[in-house]
C-alpha cells in the first residue's frame, strides 16, 4: 500500500529512517553500490522527499504503528 513521506528521523545505528503517514517507519540507507540514496544525506534532500509516495510492507502486512508514532500521537 503507497504511503507518504511525513518525516524523518535516525535510528539507533544512526540511519535515516522516512516516517510514513500511517505510522510506519522505512529505512532509506545510502549505501553505495547497494542502495544509492544520495538525498538522505542532506536536510534539503531529505526535505525534498516529504510527500512522496512509497510502499508500505508494514501496512500490507496489517502491523500496528511504529512506537514512535504512537508516543507522537
Amino acid at each position: 500500500m503507497e504511503r507518504s513521506i511525513t518525516g524523518f528521523h535516525r535510528d539507533e545505528e544512526g540511519h535515516w529512517v522516512a516516517e510514513l503517514d500511517c505510522g510506519h517507519g522505512q529505512h532509506v540507507r545510502h549505501d553505495p553500490p547497494w542502495q544509492s540514496r544520495p538525498w538522505t544525506q542532506s536536510e534539503q534532500g531529505r526535505a525534498g522527499m516529504t510527500g512522496t509516495r512509497v510502499n508500505c510492507l508494514k501496512c500490507d502486512r496489517n502491523e500496528p504503528p511504529a512506537e514512535w508514532a504512537r508516543q507522537r500521537a
